[in-house]
């Protein structure tokens, strides 16, 4: 229609122009001319039907409507583009060619970038040091300097050459002949070195014919801005040549302890030989097949005319000459959880690197033996030291590592149980409670939460401080709802903790939302040095200049909401739950049992050291009959007490437990009377001192590292 519509326009202003008009097919048109008398006395003006133009637009029409018609054809109809001229396909062609071949370019660019052929292809070796340099393990691939083609002698360019690419000086990245050798033949896959580059540099070894397309791309890239011995070289110094060895360099000084500069005609043919199948043909596990592969590799040498027959026999077996042998294990839980960290800031390069850890080599292996020996049945553990500055001092991941790598301490997220009412406490001191408030300890009858005691132990109310030492569940979620629970989670985060906590949850008080053990020991690393969040790390930390105390400022609370949750905290451990954890000097702690028995924590710590425990099923299935007051609490009292050299704990004289003077609550320098005779019991950083009478002569029976002695007894004490 918009054709007709153009066409009557048209026709109208050309008579309104007054130029010669257009036919009109009206009524007066068609009446026969009577002459000029007519239109002397008639208004229409004279004109003359221009039937040729009628007839060209007429002819013109059908050309229109077709143009029309194919122009809203869909792109994909082979309709669409029928008749076009030879111009208009040839523009089209070229600016399609021109906007490919830019798009390749920038494809090459980022997926294949040349400088990414110099970076080894396998992740350089790390070797891991304890705090007292001591190497604890060791990861990576073994990876060495690039080689220099021009610094090579002859032979052993000749010996690689012979075997995995004999055009290789000849062929542009890819070689027909030699894949029309590998299709009629059967062996090999007609990839050349140019191409063998690209695929461990750049590509998956996935065998598609997708990959293979990319392949030849990126080897024809490699070869236009690239010498043939910058490709030789790169390929040599990438190749991997079995037993965990990268580059010619470091497959020569690991099999034959010898430079490649260096090499000779027999180990440059065996080494040549690996590159097919590295691990079939390790001479360290296969030599009779690495020796028959260096005959194969000799024999090419000897058919493209690089040795005679002459040469080529009276070649030796070359002698192997291995001298480095890693005895240093590969994974360990800590050093699975500190490789990742070590590898972020190391940048690609063929150098081997060492760093060393904030691990106490003696701590660690304190830690595996007190696991070990620990009556697990078919639970699993975890174990956690740290120095209140979130320095990680061990690590203790599982059982077994050689049959479960999985880090308990770092990776299983679980229910801290009862060791979350910290936090629940810690709010409430903040908030202006005191460790004498008192709280209700009665049933909870109401709501759909009824959280119940252990062994039903109610009564009508509780001080805080009995709350916590007893693990009261009633308590702790009356006070979580006083509180609030966003001051909960609020003191939480402030103490590190990242893990999702919901907001208005009551069971949240009992600790039902998971998270690992090195968060939940990193909270309490915060409490023991009053400055938080502590994050735990696995290397030394620098010391933080000005500017970052500024840009990250530490937290705290009050030296009086601070002592009165240590004041609880040692009710734990003095006559609550967590008895079993008793130490001869002041310690911290809270024991976790989670629903069913599922989870049994003991978190706590004395002197320098920071301790989580945590003892499971990975199925979450219940423990039998263990409680985070049990075994956990007596793993961490063994690690604790060898952890600080600390004397084994003597019975307390005081008659009444919770006088004055508490069980192995004294400070250094105290002396306990004994009896009425004037025996006593003197405390020191060394050891004990006990002074008493025998048969009438003054001795003090001392106890100290060098073990007991006995000596008369000072007369001015």
């Amino acid at each position: 229609m918009g054709l007709f519509s153009r066409f009557r326009r048209n026709s109208r202003q050309d008579y309104d122009r007054g130029g010669e008009a257009g036919y009109f097919p009206l009524y007066e048109s068609q009446r026969a001319y009577a002459g000029d008398d007519e239109f002397e006395t008639s208004p229409t003006p004279r004109f003359s039907p221009d039937y040729d133009r009628w007839d060209r637009r007429l002819s013109s029409l059908d050309t229109d409507v077709e143009r029309e018609r194919r122009r809203r054809l869909p792109w994909w109809r082979p309709s669409k583009y029928r008749g076009r001229r030879k111009r208009w396909w040839a523009i089209r062609i070229f600016t399609a060619a021109v906007l490919l071949f830019v798009a390749l370019i920038a494809w090459l660019a980022i997926t294949a970038p040349l400088s990414k052929s110099l970076e080894p292809i396998a992740a350089p070796q790390i070797t891991l040091l304890a705090s007292d340099g001591t190497p604890i393990a060791r990861s990576g691939a073994m990876v060495d300097e690039p080689v220099e083609v021009a610094q090579l002698p002859p032979h052993v360019i000749k010996a690689f050459l012979a075997i995995e690419d004999r055009r290789f000086y000849s062929h542009w990245g890819v070689d027909p002949r030699g894949i029309a050798r590998a299709v009629w033949t059967g062996r090999g896959g007609g990839s050349t070195i140019t191409q063998q580059l690209a695929k461990f540099t750049f590509l998956t070894p996935e065998q598609t014919l997708t990959r293979k397309a990319r392949e030849a791309l990126i080897a024809f890239w490699l070869e236009s801005w690239l010498t043939k011995d910058e490709i030789l070289e790169r390929y040599l110094s990438n190749a991997y040549f079995g037993d965990n060895q990268y580059g010619l360099r470091a497959a020569s000084m690991h099999y034959f302890y010898r430079k490649p500069e260096n090499l000779l005609p027999q180990q440059a043919a065996m080494l040549a030989g690996l590159l097919q199948a590295p691990s079939r043909y390790d001479p360290t596990k296969h030599y009779d097949r690495a020796k028959r592969r260096m005959d194969l590799v000799v024999g090419a040498m000897v058919a493209e005319g690089y040795l005679t027959q002459a040469e080529a026999a009276a070649l030796p077996a070359p002698k192997l000459d291995v001298r480095t042998r890693d005895d240093l294990p590969t994974g360990t839980y800590f050093a699975d959880w500190a490789l990742p960290i070590a590898r972020e800031g190391v940048e690609a390069s063929y150098s081997r690197q060492t760093f060393r850890t904030t691990l106490d080599s003696g701590l660690q292996e304190l830690a595996g033996r007190v696991t070990s020996k620990a009556a697990l049945g078919n639970a699993q553990v975890a174990l956690v030291a740290m120095r209140p500055t979130g320095e990680v001092v061990a690590m203790v991941g599982g059982k077994d590592y050689a049959s479960s790598p999985f880090n308990r301490a770092t990776q299983a997220r679980r229910q801290p149980g009862s060791t979350f009412k910290l936090f629940v406490y810690l709010a409430a001191l903040e908030a202006g409670w005191e460790p004498d408030d008192t709280i209700p300890n009665t049933p909870i009858d109401k709501g759909s939460y009824r959280p119940k005691n252990s062994r039903d132990n109610y009564s009508p109310t509780i001080t805080l401080e009995d709350a916590l030492a007893t693990s009261s569940n009633v308590a702790a979620v009356r006070l979580f709802n006083e509180i609030g629970s966003e001051n909960v989670i609020r003191t939480a985060r402030s103490l590190g903790v990242t893990s999702p906590l919901p907001e208005g949850d009551p069971s949240l008080a009992l600790g039902t939302s998971s998270m690992t053990l090195l968060e939940l020991t990193s909270a309490y690393a915060g409490v023991a040095a009053n400055s938080f969040p502590v994050r735990a790390h696995a290397f030394p930390k620098a010391e933080d200049s000005w500017w970052d105390w500024l840009l990250t400022p530490e937290d705290n609370v009050s030296s009086r909401a601070h002592d009165d949750l240590e004041q609880m905290l040692r009710a734990v451990i003095n006559r609550g739950t967590g008895r079993a954890a008793t130490l001869p000097i002041a310690n911290y702690g809270k024991t976790g049992t989670t629903q069913n028995n599922r989870d049994a924590l003991f978190v706590g710590y004395a002197g320098d050291l920071v301790v989580g425990v945590w003892v499971g099923n990975d199925d979450n299935s219940p423990l039998d009959g263990v409680t985070g007051g049990g075994l956990p609490a007596r793993i961490w009292k063994d690690f604790m007490r060898g952890a600080l050299s600390l004397p084994l704990p003597k019975p307390s004289a005081a008659p009444d437990p919770e006088g004055p003077i508490q069980p192995f609550d004294i400070e250094d320098g105290a002396t306990i009377p004994l009896d009425e005779n004037g025996s006593r019991i003197s405390f020191d950083d060394d050891g004990i001192t006990i002074s008493t009478e025998v048969e009438g002569i003054p001795l003090d029976f001392r106890l100290d590292d060098n073990g007991l002695a006995v000596e008369p007894a000072d007369s001015e004490r």
